[in-house]
């Protein structure tokens, strides 16, 4: 049975992902999960706190999520790096995260509303982003890449897109647009033989 802190934290996760940070007020998150003000205050000193905790949620679940669709390709550091389109196709289709489904990257939502690259909830924004790319660093490692970090960075750009593209015209099929053209950057900057992959940082 979750404890009341992690209802609270799943609760505000949903309307912050939904609604968005600011629009989404404390007394709605209080009548969703049916606590008194008392009890959030208790856990959470402020707002800002609450959503601190719910990017935190978000990110662990993402990053558990992603890596373990990505692993389902098998050994193979190529396979794995392809495997992250194909997971974001599932994601975009509505097929993950249920029942949130997919509204866009809660973290581009979280630094888009909170502008100033020093606010708290940004810099946690920009940490996600940043443990994807070390991940995928490493498999570029393992890869074969030349320049793994440069690889990367690359296929971070089209994982991101992808997602802008699918949020903002409603195209789904930008992962597989996306995954072709990865494809290509693989094949040109790890020519190598590829290794068994690194063990996942979650």
């Amino acid at each position: 049975m979750k404890s009341r802190r992690d209802h609270l934290i799943d609760t505000a996760l949903k309307l912050f992902y939904t609604n968005g940070f600011n629009a989404t007020g404390i007394d709605k998150i209080l009548a969703e999960a049916g606590v008194a003000k008392m009890t959030l205050y208790k856990h959470f000193p402020s707002k800002d706190d609450l959503i601190l905790a719910a990017l935190e949620r978000r990110d662990e679940q993402f990053r558990a999520w992603l890596v373990t669709e990505m692993e389902k390709a098998g050994p193979d550091p190529r396979a794995q790096l392809l495997a992250m389109f194909d997971a974001l196709e599932s994601w975009f289709n509505g097929k993950a995260f249920k029942p949130l489904g997919f509204n866009g990257c809660a973290f581009i939502n979280a630094a888009s509303e909170f502008g100033d690259i020093k606010h708290p909830a940004h810099k946690m924004a920009a940490a996600h982003k940043q443990r994807i790319v070390d991940h995928l660093e490493r498999l570029c490692g393992a890869a074969g890449a030349n320049d793994p970090h440069a690889l990367a960075e690359k296929l971070a750009l089209l994982k991101e897109g992808a997602i802008a593209t699918a949020h903002v015209r409603g195209m789904p099929e930008a992962s597989r647009i996306a995954r072709e053209m990865a494809e290509d950057l693989i094949a040109i900057a790890a020519p190598q033989q590829s290794q068994a992959p690194p063990a996942p940082d979650r």
